[in-house]
């Protein structure tokens, strides 16, 4: 398995081994508190962790802000009522959520 680091001026490829793979960010998270390797998520993930010191950042300057999700898809004169709730629960959500300078 491979990873990318980004970080202005350059990429890094990094080839990771091991034997542990997870379906969920929650895995993961709980992984990393029971010491068994590094975690690669969004900081929303485990930032309470981190804050509390259960976990620590390690390569902090290959880490980049995450601007947030974007919705891509085709414009149509009928959208389907599911689709149209599911966009309009996505902008309210947006609009509650605090402002972050780092994004």
């Amino acid at each position: 398995m491979s990873g990318i680091l980004i970080q202005e001026g350059g990429d890094l490829n990094v080839r990771v081994s091991g034997q542990v793979t997870f379906n969920t960010s929650e895995h993961i998270v709980t992984a990393a508190l029971a010491g068994l390797g590094i975690a690669f998520l969004p900081e929303e993930e485990f930032g309470a962790h981190i804050e509390e010191g259960r976990l620590i950042r390690v390569l902090e300057t290959w880490c980049q802000p995450f601007p947030g999700y974007y919705l891509y898809y085709p414009s149509r004169k009928q959208v389907s009522p599911a689709f149209s709730l599911v966009v309009d629960a996505l902008r309210v959500y947006r609009m509650r959520q605090p402002v972050d300078k780092n994004r």
